[in-house]
């Protein structure tokens, strides 16, 4: 889930627009990235192997930083998952363009958004059956892209055997060529990238080996990110000069476009596209998931407890849908901004779940003997300095985020939702409960 859920429109179409603001540079910029959510990864590692639950960082949040942390961080993670998958279905919308030009995309948007719903309503199985597909269609087109890409930079496959190489990395404006502000430009659209790893700690509670399967998730996943991502991306900025690529569709389009190989286009198209509605699957499965558990602890209507003949929380389900229809608004109504609209919105959402996960294991650590913590079989990374550097890490992408006028909405939106949830907290009485 992890894993597919991460590989969506940060890599395929939000990479364009990484690339534009940081050049090849970009590169430093997803490691660096990567190194944070990895530390952050482990931390919550160490807690979801000492105690699987469902829910996860809400419920860590809930235990080891008090009830309203883990009412905040419940209702924020649904409502990240809401705003991402709206950046997705306006990614449908983008790469139908290339096959429909004259089709406005909030159609396409609206499709993406009704027949995922439909697939999350079945049952768990259909879920997980999509979701299979779709993350092996796209992690088979990326390892392909990879080896391709290595073919035309060594031996000049698809360019009459002029071998590339991977002189483009440095010879427009060279390899960082906007300097250090053009990298830090890019860390927030980096960062949404890697929205959905923390997936793994969601369904910890129904691992059927948690010691085992979270260990090994957590590690490998990392790996195959950071692969996927750098070493697409390595590939893509090596054959296709990085000022040439622009926010108007995927790079990994316009690369196969640039060698010649026209079919190859369509069938990347199609690849991203189902990248695209892959995580709006996992999206929409997280949002009735997450508002499922709230429910259950009492801090939702009670309605999104239910549990449907098919075995899925459908009212929760279809109640983040009905409100995912603001993204095809926003298509409809100021198509050019909607995609860095949601995905800065997202990010806020992110850092907030990353940070908390942070502050949970600096919390949970300090409630074990120096007995316990020699038991741990799987433990933060750099403890405590890791934890302290990675959130430290999370600040300056909010720091960037409110510099930066394109990014500078989801200071607004996002602590209005932070304010809004604490006023509903106390107002409903939660804080007595």
């Amino acid at each position: 889930m992890s894993l597919g859920a991460a590989i969506g429109v940060g890599l395929f179409l939000g990479s364009a627009t990484a690339i534009q603001l940081a050049g090849p540079a970009i590169l430093i910029s997803y490691i660096v990235g990567g190194m944070a959510i990895f530390i952050i990864m482990r931390a919550l590692g160490e807690m979801a192997v000492h105690n699987p639950v469902s829910g996860s960082f809400s419920r860590y949040a809930k235990d080891y930083l008090g009830p309203l942390a883990g009412y905040i961080t419940g209702w924020n993670y649904w409502f990240l998952w809401v705003v991402t998958c709206m950046a997705e279905i306006t990614a449908v919308g983008v790469y139908m363009q290339m096959w429909y030009p004259d089709t406005a995309p909030w159609i396409w948007a609206l499709g993406a958004l009704v027949i995922m719903t439909l697939v999350n309503l079945i049952a768990v199985k259909a879920y997980g059956e999509f979701e299979f597909w779709f993350a092996l269609i796209k992690i088979i087109a990326i390892l392909a892209m990879i080896f391709v890409g290595l073919g035309v930079i060594l031996f000049g496959l698809g360019n009459d055997g002029i071998a590339v190489g991977i002189s483009n990395l440095w010879s427009n404006g060279g390899f960082a060529p906007n300097g250090v502000t053009g990298i830090f430009m890019s860390l927030q659209m980096v960062m949404f990238a890697y929205l959905g790893v923390e997936m793994i700690g969601v369904t910890a509670g129904e691992a059927k080996n948690p010691k085992t399967v979270i260990p090994r998730a957590i590690d490998t996943v990392f790996w195959r990110i950071l692969l996927f991502y750098v070493g697409a991306l390595f590939v893509i900025m090596s054959i296709y000069p990085w000022n040439e690529i622009g926010a108007n569709g995927s790079p990994f389009v316009l690369m196969f476009e640039k060698i010649g190989i026209g079919p190859a286009a369509g069938i990347i198209n199609f690849v991203v596209l189902t990248a695209a509605l892959s995580s709006c699957n996992s999206g929409i499965f997280s949002t009735g998931r997450m508002l499922f558990n709230l429910a259950q602890q009492k801090q939702a209507p009670n309605s999104f407890s239910k549990i449907s003949r098919s075995g899925v929380p459908s009212k929760a389900i279809i109640f983040s849908a009905v409100l995912l229809l603001v993204g095809v608004v926003l298509n409809y109504l100021v198509p050019e901004k909607v995609f860095i609209w949601v995905t800065s919105i997202s990010t806020f959402g992110a850092v907030w779940t990353w940070g908390i996960i942070l502050l949970s294991q600096l919390k949970f650590r300090k409630t074990l003997t120096k007995g316990e913590v020699s038991r741990l079989s799987y433990k933060a990374l750099f403890y405590p300095v890791g934890s302290y550097l990675a959130l430290a890490f999370l600040v300056m992408v909010l720091g960037l985020m409110a510099y930066f006028p394109d990014t500078r909405i989801a200071l607004i939106v996002g602590p209005i939702w932070i304010i809004g949830l604490v006023i509903v907290y106390y107002k409903k009485g939660f804080h007595k409960k």
